[in-house]
C-alpha cells in the first residue's frame, strides 16, 4: 500500500463529499498522508492500513438515544472493546444505540463502514456530539476516513483539536472507557 502526502491528483472517481473533505483539509493548512485501498467495513480490514500509515485508525461509532433525540460520535481506539453502559453513564443518556444509514447520511455525510470525525464538517446545524476517548488524545496522530471507506487519512492529533473541530465549528467532551469485561 503506497503512502501520499495530501490530496489525491486524480479526482474523477472520487465522491463529492471525499473531495470536500480535502478542500476543508487544505484550506485551514493540514497535512495529512494518505492511503488508497478496497473498501475498509471493519477494523479487521484496516489492519494493513495501519501498517501502511504506521498508527492504529480509530474507531468511529456513530450513536443516538432511544428516542433518536440526541446523536453522538465517538472516537475511540481501534482494538479497544466498546461497552454502552460504560459510556452511558459518563454522558448520562441511557439507552445508547447505533443510529441509522439514514442518520450516518443526514448528520454527516456518511454512509456505513466509512464514520469518521471528518464527518463532523458536515453538520453545520451541531446536532452530533464529539466524545473522544482519552487513549486517543494521548497519540501524536490518529486515522481516519476522508467521509468514504476507500481512503484513510493519518492527521496529526493537535491539528484535530486545535485546528478541525474549532472549523467545523465542535468541541469534543472526553470520555474514559475501560473496555473490559
Amino acid at each position: 500500500m503506497e503512502v501520499y502526502k495530501g490530496r489525491p491528483e486524480e479526482t474523477g472517481t472520487r465522491l463529492e463529499r471525499e473531495m470536500g473533505t480535502y478542500d476543508f483539509l487544505d484550506r485551514l493548512g493540514i497535512e495529512y498522508d494518505r492511503v488508497d485501498h478496497p473498501a475498509a467495513m471493519t477494523m479487521e480490514a484496516c489492519e494493513g492500513i495501519d501498517k501502511a500509515l504506521g498508527i492504529l485508525m480509530c474507531k468511529n461509532l456513530f450513536l443516538c438515544n432511544r428516542q433518536r433525540t440526541s446523536f453522538y460520535l465517538l472516537m475511540m481506539p481501534g482494538d479497544k472493546k466498546f461497552k454502552t453502559k460504560e459510556l452511558s453513564a459518563q454522558i448520562h443518556s441511557a439507552r445508547l444505540s447505533f443510529a441509522g444509514a439514514e442518520d450516518m447520511l443526514t448528520y454527516l455525510n456518511i454512509e456505513p463502514g466509512a464514520v469518521s470525525v471528518l464527518g463532523l464538517i458536515y453538520d453545520k446545524a451541531g446536532k452530533v456530539r464529539l466524545l473522544i476517548d482519552e487513549d486517543v488524545l494521548r497519540e501524536e496522530y490518529l486515522g481516519c476516513h476522508p467521509c468514504v471507506n476507500t481512503s484513510s487519512l493519518r492527521i496529526r492529533t493537535r491539528d484535530l483539536v486545535e485546528k478541525i473541530l474549532p472549523a467545523a465549528g465542535h468541541t469534543p467532551q472526553t470520555v474514559h472507557l475501560v473496555g473490559e469485561d
